[in-house]
């Protein structure tokens, strides 16, 4: 499967579905391709992972459940504006585990972790940021459809965690509703993170609509919601989306 992409330029002016305005008066300062994403969403408590997050976020929930998402892809035309990729930054693994909040009626995801296989990118993102990257031991392979994913942590002074699961998608592209579950956990278009003093920011993204496709996964080991103190109601993701590829445009981060 074969993608256009979309360049920053085209991204400032596609605008329409986003729920708040872009940025004004201050560029984008970061584009960035996600490629051969897979979505695995659990529920959560919503009391369990009330502490770990900052008071000034809402805790966001869709009829009532909270959920954190195990987000495994690969990070790919990774550049600064103006500037060309940088060796070893351009593309690399990364895999996510996030959860969903907002602040002032801005729906965004908090990240627990984020896992890296770019030692120089993981430093980058902590110092700019503010977000809890870790370098760990990656790869992505695939054969057909299938992607194979391998992740084991290598961070010093971090918890251990490794994932290896089989995914592939399983049917077309899908028009969901734009009130569904499925949009909902996907269409979010800021991310807070916070600094070691415990002072809250939030930084916009862009990119089009998911193209999301219903899919499988076979997980031989997944440790990632463990590893960041958040037990699961059910192991079993209650839900499976595949991504192919899109296209992102970030802002700098701004205190809330």
């Amino acid at each position: 499967m074969t993608q256009a992409r979309i360049s920053p330029k085209q991204l400032v002016n596609i605008t329409d579905h986003r729920p708040f305005p872009l940025p004004q008066n201050r560029p984008w300062v970061m584009a960035q391709t996600w490629q051969r994403l897979l979505f695995a969403h659990y529920r959560v408590s919503v009391d369990v992972i009330r502490p770990m997050i900052p008071s000034e976020l809402e805790i966001d929930t869709y009829d009532g459940d909270a959920w954190i998402s195990v987000v495994p892809f690969l990070m790919n035309h990774v550049h600064l504006h103006r500037l060309p990729p940088f060796p070893t930054t351009g593309k690399f693994p990364e895999l996510n585990v996030r959860t969903y909040v907002k602040h002032n009626g801005k729906e965004g995801v908090w990240f627990f972790s984020l896992d890296a296989a770019s030692l120089l990118a993981v430093w980058v993102a902590r110092l700019t940021y503010n977000l809890p990257y870790f370098y760990a031991k990656m790869a992505l392979t695939e054969n057909g459809e299938t992607i194979t994913y391998r992740s084991t942590r290598r961070h010093r002074e971090a918890s251990s965690a490794t994932f290896v699961a089989h995914y592939r998608p399983i049917a077309p592209i899908q028009d969901y509703a734009s009130d569904s579950l499925d949009r909902w956990l996907s269409e979010r278009y800021v991310l807070y993170a916070a600094n070691r003093r415990g002072r809250v920011f939030i930084g916009d993204i862009n990119h089009v609509p998911w193209s999301l496709q219903p899919a499988e996964a076979e997980f031989e080991q997944n440790d990632m919601a463990h590893a960041c103190g958040v037990p699961l109601i059910d192991k079993t993701p209650a839900l499976l989306h595949y991504v192919h590829h899109l296209d992102v445009i970030a802002w700098a981060i701004q205190p809330i």
